[in-house]
């Protein structure tokens, strides 16, 4: 898990967005309420995409109205096997890190799971297949469904 993570508010714009991003070098920013709870996510990707099919600058589109709906999370105390469960069946690469209260505490990305993926794997290690098996299913886009 990465614990030093960059996020943002509903209300920073697609522009500002894009800063943190890039001068974070991240993939994705997490979505933080007004009580500091982690309400969504968002990509570099949603970004684009949002941008290429508007026509507004960046900071006039803002973070509420590209923010997915769904947000899939995990615990600091959770087996890496249960955190590979979801990703798999929610087609996603990295999962927001949160405590019993839903505030940021890191976030785990399926780069950071791969470098430490094992050759000799067994049920409390995480092995290559493990590793290959979850991206697999990610990588088996569900219609309609983006991934992140």
């Amino acid at each position: 898990m990465q614990h030093a993570v960059a996020f943002c508010s509903r209300n920073t714009n697609l522009a500002e967005a894009t800063e943190l991003i890039w001068k974070n070098g991240c993939g994705c920013l997490p979505v933080v309420g007004e009580a500091g709870n982690v309400i969504a996510m968002i990509t570099d990707r949603d970004i684009c995409i949002a941008l290429g099919t508007r026509n507004e600058r960046a900071s006039q589109v803002f973070v509420s109205q590209i923010m997915h709906p769904r947000l899939f999370t995990c615990m600091p105390d959770d087996d890496i096997h249960c955190a590979l469960k979801t990703f798999r069946s929610h087609h996603v690469r990295r999962l927001p890190v949160v405590d019993s209260g839903n505030f940021l505490q890191g976030i785990l990305c399926m780069d950071d799971i791969a470098a430490h993926a094992s050759s000799l794997g067994s049920r409390e290690t995480l092995s290559f297949e493990d590793v290959v098996s979850t991206y697999q299913a990610i990588c088996q886009k569900q219609k309609g469904e983006h991934h992140a």
